[in-house]
């Protein structure tokens, strides 16, 4: 292994009432339908409500968020003390049904917990994680509430968006799409920093002040661009094989060009190489594991040494672990590491303890 160090000079909801598939609110209660009242005068009717009154357009409203917010849990499974969960909701930001995976340790049934946010590389869904990695143990150590959202959007319709893997569904990048037709339903970075983040506040016992984020592969470019994007709104970030320079390596081109069109200068407010380059202070230390083995390195689609390049410059803190192979005396060329979830799942912990040495602080 070549380690590269760079260092500058509501209740029910919250614990999941185990009924099978349920539809819950926001506080975790059903909303009793409200009771239309008339409008009393021009200045209650502008002001939306007065002396209690609920009026059409405010009520509508006040549905509508009740709507989108309300969770559906699809299933729910005792892990580790835990349970891990998946939920289903109407996502105001991309305009269908999404899924997320979210894992409540203990911890969670006395008080509130830190956040932990995973995304996920190109054609997973919120399945693969939870399912691949095992990283349920170290998070029931350390307390942490894991949640890991899907890809992308689904079933939205859009001409082209299941004609190849590495675009369109389970291929959203991160970003928010700019251009016909995908600017609609395509906005999976206001998604995974706003809306999702919201949704589980609001539902489940986390500290919103204590949140982190990490990835692999689109998903680790995903996490590095949410963190340089939003400096002190995560506590830390950490990458397995992340898409590092997506402006410079086929599948970003392809993404970029389709989401945001041919401007490049869209491009770069979504590469983590040019991201840290504007990013305020240093104040981020960034995890990276990769796979020396791992064919998309071989192919020039993550670029990690750009990234840290860049970080140098910036003097960004920065462990790079390049995971190489283990000498064998059996075999000359023992087979290195990938980037499969075998590779995620033999270094998952080191990246949880990473996350909590900072959210547990």
């Amino acid at each position: 292994m070549r380690l590269l160090l760079l260092f500058p000079t509501r209740p029910e909801v919250r614990l999941g009432l185990d009924r099978g598939p349920d539809v819950l609110g926001p506080s975790g209660s059903r909303a009793a339908p409200v009771t239309r009242r008339g409008p009393v005068g021009a200045h209650a009717e502008a002001c939306g409500e007065s002396r209690g009154i609920i009026y059409p357009s405010v009520q509508i409203k006040k549905q509508l968020d009740r709507r989108r917010m309300a969770l559906k849990q699809i299933s729910s499974n005792k892990c580790f003390g835990g349970l891990q969960k998946v939920f289903e909701h109407d996502s105001v930001e991309l305009k269908c049904k999404m899924k997320f995976a979210i894992y409540l340790p203990p911890k969670a049934e006395t008080g509130k917990c830190p956040a932990l946010y995973w995304l996920s590389g190109l054609t997973c869904t919120e399945q693969n994680f939870i399912s691949k990695s095992g990283y349920h143990q170290a998070a029931s150590e350390h307390g942490l509430v894991v949640i890991a959202p899907d890809t992308s959007p689904r079933g939205c319709n859009i001409k082209g968006e299941d004609e190849t893997w590495d675009f369109g569904t389970g291929a959203g990048f991160y970003v928010d799409a700019s251009e016909d037709p995908w600017k609609t339903n395509y906005r999976m970075y206001s998604y995974v920093t706003e809306e999702l983040p919201q949704l589980i506040n609001t539902n489940f016992p986390v500290d919103p002040k204590r949140m982190s984020i990490f990835g692999h592969s689109m998903g680790g470019h995903g996490a590095l661009i949410c963190a340089l994007k939003n400096p002190g709104k995560y506590k830390s970030v950490s990458a397995f094989a992340p898409i590092c320079n997506p402006v410079l390596c086929p599948w970003g081109k392809k993404a970029f060009s389709g989401y945001l069109g041919t401007d490049q200068s869209k491009w770069e407010a979504y590469d983590a190489t040019h991201l840290v380059k504007l990013y305020p202070d240093t104040q981020l230390d960034i995890l990276i594991d990769q796979g020396k083995d791992d064919q998309f390195l071989s192919d020039g689609q993550l670029l990690p040494d750009n990234f840290i390049a860049a970080c140098t410059e910036k003097k960004i803190p920065v462990v790079f672990r390049l995971q190489e192979a283990n000498p064998s005396s059996i075999c000359e060329k023992w087979q290195g590491y990938d980037h499969s979830y075998y590779f995620i799942a033999t270094f998952i912990t080191d990246h949880i303890r990473h996350h909590a040495k900072y959210l547990n602080a």
